[in-house]
């Protein structure tokens, strides 16, 4: 069974549309950045992190992390702490291009684990994805802010919602702006039932 270690409803909605059967448990982990860490290594360690908290209490499956960050001016953009925060991290992304990018773990059951090893058998990999914002005025900014969505997403702003109208370019894989890069993810679950046979 594969098991999310995630509450986002995104991330499981394009689970689901890839057919990719799952169950849920969100993992609680401390997210803050660590000195010296780059975007890439924040988001990987995240993943990583939330897979093997998950895996901790249910060995016996195979888990997936994920964590996903917005890079503006080479600072991570996380989640808003509050509208005003959300206010200028898209004040700050209008009209330029930013990264999106998404750390992604998948830790295997703990019967595959390597011969004399107490560690389980796991995999990181990341994307990344360039997007580009149309300018976006005060009055926009604010009554998007309003609506409450930017709150719970990376960079203050969901792709799938409404701010795709100031969407006007992305270069890479669309899936990973909206938490989770399907077919990195389907690549990495298919090596896994590959070693198995």
């Amino acid at each position: 069974m594969l098991v999310l270690a995630s509450s986002s409803p995104r991330r499981a909605e394009l689970l689901r549309n890839a057919g990719i059967s799952f169950t849920i448990q969100a993992a609680d982990i401390d997210e803050s950045l660590r000195p010296g860490e780059s975007p890439r290594e924040y988001t990987e360690r995240l993943a990583r992190e939330k897979a093997l908290a998950v895996w901790q209490r249910r060995p016996h499956d195979q888990v997936l992390g994920a964590d996903t960050t917005v890079v503006a001016d080479h600072a991570i953009l996380a989640k808003p702490a509050n509208a005003a925060d959300a206010i200028r991290m898209l004040r700050q992304l209008s009209g330029r291009t930013h990264e999106v990018i998404t750390g992604v773990c998948v830790v295997e059951p703990a019967d595959q684990a390597p011969a004399n090893s107490d560690r389980p058998r796991l995999r990181v990999a990341s994307a990344s994805t360039l997007v580009t914002m149309t300018e976006i005025s005060d009055a926009e900014i604010r009554d998007y802010v309003a609506t409450g969505d930017p709150m719970d997403k990376a960079g203050g702003y969901g792709i799938q919602g409404m701010a795709s109208r100031w969407i006007s370019r992305i270069e890479g894989d669309y899936s990973n702006v909206v938490g989770l890069p399907v077919a990195l993810v389907y690549k990495m679950l298919r090596e896994a039932i590959d070693r198995e046979k």
